[in-house]
C-alpha cells in the first residue's frame, strides 16, 4: 500500500496547517473525516507517524490525518492553555483548506490529551436555535448536539494522558510514591516544565482562577470544555497499567485507587497487550459515588466526578513482558517504529473500533 500514500516530510511542512500523512489524492479527495493527532510534552509531529500511516492504510478513502505541528519541542512548555489555543487555530486552518471535511476526531498522547481537551472547548459550537425550531420536532430537538468547528464530533481518544494531573500519590511513578519526593516535585516542577508543569501539578493561579485542570471539567467563561467533550460519539482513554514511569494508571484512566480493576495477562492474539476493557456510563456529578481513600485528594476526586459526567471507554494496556517495558509511555503510541513496535496492536485496536 506504500504507493497509495502521499507522504509530506518535515521539509515540506510550512507555517500554517498542512497534512503530514494522507492517502494519494484520488483517495484522500473522497475522505470527509479529519483525524487530528496531537503529540505530548517535548514531542514532535513525527511521534504519531506509525499510527498515521496505519490509519490511512486501512481507511484510505475515509480519513484525512493531520499530525499537529504547532506545539513541538520546547513549545510544549508554554502551558496547556497556550498550546490549546494554538491547536484550535491550527485545526481551523486545516478545515479551511479541506472544505469537504464533515467529521472530526482527535487522537492525543500524554499532555496532548489535555491540549486537545482545551482546544475543543474553544472550537465548540452550540446547536443553532433557529435551525432546531425550523427543521425538527420536539423529539428531534433532544438529539441535536453542538459541533466542533462546524464538524460532527466522532472519536476523542487519549493515550497515557494525565487527566487528573501529576500531583498526588504515584501519579508520577518515577517518584516511587515517596511523599517527600512528590511534595518537592510540586514545588520545583515549574523550573523544568514551566507553565505546563504548573498546570500538571495544579499549582497555577492565573488571576485568581481555579487551576486549569479544574476549569477543564466544566464550561468556564467562553470555553465549553465539557459541552465539547460531550458532543463526541466516543471518548476513549488508553492507559498503561504498569511500567509507565511518567503518567500513572489512575490519572490516565480517570479512576481513583479503589476503582482500578484487577487484570491478568491476556491471551488475545490480535491485541496481546490490551489486558482490560471497560465501558463506563455517564453519571450525574452530584450522584457519582466516589469512595474516598488515602491515595487520592479532594481535587482528584472532583476531577474524576467531573469527567465521569460523560461516558468513557477505558482500555488498559500492559507491556510488562516486553524487553522495552520501561519505555511503556512511548510504546503505547509506537513513537519509534523499531524499538516501540510492540505497541502496534494498540494502534490496531484504535483503528478497529474507530467510528468513521
Amino acid at each position: 500500500m506504500a504507493e497509495e500514500k502521499k507522504v509530506c516530510t518535515s521539509e515540506s511542512v510550512v507555517e500554517g496547517s498542512r497534512d503530514v500523512w494522507s492517502a494519494k489524492p484520488s483517495l484522500s479527495s473522497s475522505a470527509d473525516h479529519l483525524v487530528v493527532m496531537v503529540n505530548g510534552i517535548l514531542g514532535s509531529t513525527t511521534d504519531w507517524k506509525f499510527a498515521a500511516e496505519q490509519f490511512v492504510k486501512e481507511l484510505p478513502d475515509k480519513v484525512f490525518v493531520h499530525c499537529s505541528e504547532r506545539n513541538v519541542a520546547m513549545q510544549t512548555l508554554d502551558g496547556v492553555d497556550v498550546m490549546g489555543e494554538r491547536l484550535a487555530e491550527e485545526v481551523l486552518e486545516v478545515i479551511k483548506t479541506k472544505p469537504n471535511m464533515r467529521k472530526i476526531s482527535f487522537i492525543a498522547h500524554s499532555v496532548g490529551g489535555l491540549i486537545a481537551r482545551y482546544a475543543i472547548g474553544r472550537l465548540y459550537r452550540p446547536p443553532e436555535k433557529g435551525s432546531m425550531e425550523d427543521s425538527c420536532n420536539n423529539e428531534c430537538k433532544l438529539d441535536l448536539v453542538g459541533t466542533i468547528a462546524g464538524l460532527e464530533a466522532m472519536n476523542f481518544i487519549t493515550v497515557a494522558t494525565p487527566h487528573l494531573g501529576s500531583r498526588g500519590n504515584k501519579q508520577v511513578p518515577f517518584l516511587f510514591g515517596v511523599a517527600a519526593f512528590e511534595k518537592v516535585a510540586s514545588c520545583v516542577i515549574h523550573l523544568i516544565f514551566r507553565r505546563t508543569g504548573r498546570h500538571l501539578f495544579l499549582t497555577d493561579d492565573d488571576e485568581g482562577k481555579p487551576p486549569l485542570l479544574e476549569r477543564l471539567v466544566e464550561d468556564y467563561g467562553d470555553l465549553y470544555f465539557m459541552s465539547a467533550l460531550r458532543t463526541f460519539k466516543r471518548r476513549v482513554a488508553y492507559s498503561n497499567v504498569d511500567y509507565d514511569h511518567i503518567v500513572g494508571w489512575r490519572t490516565s484512566s480517570i479512576r481513583i485507587d479503589n476503582e482500578l480493576p484487577k487484570w491478568k495477562d491476556t491471551a488475545n492474539e490480535k491485541y496481546p497487550h490490551v489486558v482490560y476493557e471497560e465501558h463506563c456510563k455517564a453519571c450525574d456529578a452530584e450522584k457519582c459515588d466516589i469512595v474516598e481513600d488515602n491515595s487520592s485528594d479532594k481535587i482528584e476526586e472532583e476531577l474524576v466526578k467531573g469527567l465521569s459526567r460523560v461516558s468513557w471507554e477505558k482500555v488498559d494496556v500492559s507491556f510488562r513482558n516486553s524487553k522495552h517495558r520501561f519505555a511503556a509511555h512511548s510504546i503505547i503510541q509506537v513513537k519509534d517504529q523499531i524499538t516501540h513496535k510492540e505497541g502496534a496492536d494498540v494502534i490496531q485496536h484504535m483503528i478497529d473500533h474507530f467510528l468513521v
